[in-house]
């Protein structure tokens, strides 16, 4: 036809001003005549609307069905009222449509008829946003902030559509302005009836993949590829990279000529600080690489089904190591996907110590004390007659490497921690066998010297008796002081004299001494 009717001409505008489907309006326009018209009319009939692309018009008609009987007046009629309404030839089972007057539908009927095209075209709308969107999630995209609702911020993304940022998505440290330029990413599609359907961000570990990809063209073409990235956002953010080729430094390709590359997505992160890794499939050399700027002297693994893993420092790189208030060991974490638990070596120390001392004073101690033997492999050595850590320590490394299926180096490293734990259980048996010797041969010393000191405190002080002075001495003492000297040394001879008995009683004296 050469000219449009108004409603050919408000669905052709409305298809381009939306970006919707004709056929979707004209299909909400039927929709909305056929719920008008059975509100006004109430007659129960089955209503249709039908839009005629020839005169731009809609046509609203009843379906009714051919019966012998009519059961339901509403929907049925007979083969004789069929032929009244549409001439000769109807018959039973026929379905005809029978025109219904629009003239009749009153304002009222129009207005329902306008808001049900309106809410059709809204869920149009929606549902096309929805479908171009849902399949751009992690995509970066330029903006302008438009307005501010509470704490959300309406970022225009182009094309006249709206995205969301709510608070969560936001970095504390910074500030938008209205009319205010912005990159952010695509971060969720919804498909909810009320408010914007995109949620943007400016917090998500993927806008640090985007910026990069556009900061480093090595990332662009695939040769250095971003296998993980972590955050805080505003205050640290940690990625790990890898080459596809062995010439091409992961690290130095994304830092740049004296970190041009790199200082450009700091500044557009308002001065978050990026610590750039090379990504390794070992997770122990991951995670030392991961706990950057620290240095670390050694990284074990203590389970592998729970991921865990134990980090060892200096003493002076283990606060380096953890970070402020922890954040540089929780990135690291994150980023790895492991626990990491950090130890000085000097806590290390003190723990191995402990951990042997406990080894060589117990009774028996268990083949899985062992490090790096487990439940399994005690079970495994059990069935060939290894139950002790005596008779690990006396295996061969190839019986041990066969048994367990380990390599060389590892059944190597068991054999010689059992041998270590054996050698001290040893040396500690032989000092207490040297030390309870020597405490026998002690208690046995001092039994014998017992003897001859309990017989000398039972005799006399002959000393005493030979200093007492001589003038002190009168005549008729000195016979029964003599006797006593005497019978001590059981050889003196009787003297006449005071002099002569002095005399002799001072030889005794001096013969003892």
């Amino acid at each position: 036809m050469n000219t449009l009717t108004s409603i050919a001409q408000n669905i052709e505008l409305l298809s381009k001003e939306k970006n919707i489907d004709p056929q979707v309006i004209i299909g909400a326009i039927e929709d909305a005549v056929v719920t008008a018209s059975r509100k006004h009319f109430r007659s129960g009939e089955d209503l249709h609307a039908r839009y005629n692309v020839e005169t731009g018009g809609v046509e609203l008609y009843a379906v009714k069905t051919v019966v012998d009987e009519i059961t339901d007046p509403a929907k049925e009629m007979t083969v004789e009222e069929a032929n009244a309404e549409v001439g000769e030839g109807a018959e039973v089972g026929d379905m005809l449509e029978l025109p219904r007057p629009m003239e009749e539908l009153g304002r009222i009927a129009a207005q329902t008829a306008k808001q049900i095209i309106l809410q059709k075209v809204r869920e149009a709308e929606r549902n096309n946003i929805y479908e171009e969107y849902i399949g751009r999630v992690g995509e970066l995209v330029n903006g302008f902030i438009k307005r501010f609702e509470g704490g959300r911020v309406i970022v225009d993304i182009g094309g006249g559509i709206e995205a969301v940022m709510p608070k969560s998505q936001q970095s504390r440290l910074e500030n938008f302005t209205q009319g205010e330029r912005v990159r952010v990413v695509i971060h969720n599609v919804n498909k909810e009836s009320k408010g914007p359907q995109i949620e943007v961000s400016r917090t998500s570990p993927e806008l640090i993949k985007r910026l990069f990809e556009m900061e480093v063209p090595e990332i662009y073409d695939g040769t250095v590829v971003i296998k993980a990235a972590v955050r805080e956002p505003g205050e640290r953010a940690k990625i790990a990279v890898i080459s596809n080729e062995r010439d091409v430094d992961p690290v130095g390709a994304c830092v740049g000529m004296k970190g041009s590359r790199v200082q450009s997505i700091i500044r557009e992160l308002r001065g978050e600080k990026i610590d750039i890794i090379e990504w390794s499939e070992d997770p122990a050399v991951f995670a030392a690489n991961a706990l950057s700027p620290a240095k670390v002297s050694k990284v074990a693994v203590m389970d592998f089904e729970t991921k865990k893993l134990q980090v060892t420092v200096e003493n002076d790189q283990q606060s380096l190591a953890i970070g402020k208030r922890g954040q540089n060991v929780r990135l690291a974490a994150k980023l790895v996907g492991w626990d990491i638990d950090i130890r000085s070596e000097e806590e290390m120390k003190r723990e191995v110590a402990t951990q042997m001392e406990q080894l060589i004073s117990a009774p028996v101690v268990s083949l899985s004390a062992i490090e790096g033997i487990t439940a399994s492999d005690s079970a495994a050595l059990a069935e060939h007659g290894i139950e002790t850590i005596e008779q690990l320590a006396a295996a061969t490394v190839d019986d041990i490497s066969e048994w367990l299926d380990l390599s060389i180096d590892e059944a190597e490293q068991r054999l010689e921690a059992a041998r270590a734990i054996v050698a001290a259980r040893e040396a500690r048996a032989q000092e207490e066998e040297a030390a309870q010797a020597a405490a026998e041969e002690t208690e046995g010393g001092a039994s014998v010297e017992e003897a001859p000191a309990e017989a000398e405190a039972s005799e006399p002080p002959a000393e005493a008796t030979a200093e007492a002075p001589e003038e002190d001495l009168a005549p008729e003492e000195a016979a029964p002081e003599g006797a006593v000297a005497q019978g001590h040394s059981q050889a003196a001879q009787p003297v006449a004299s005071e002099e002569g008995q002095v005399a002799e009683h001072s030889e005794q004296v001096i013969g003892e001494s």
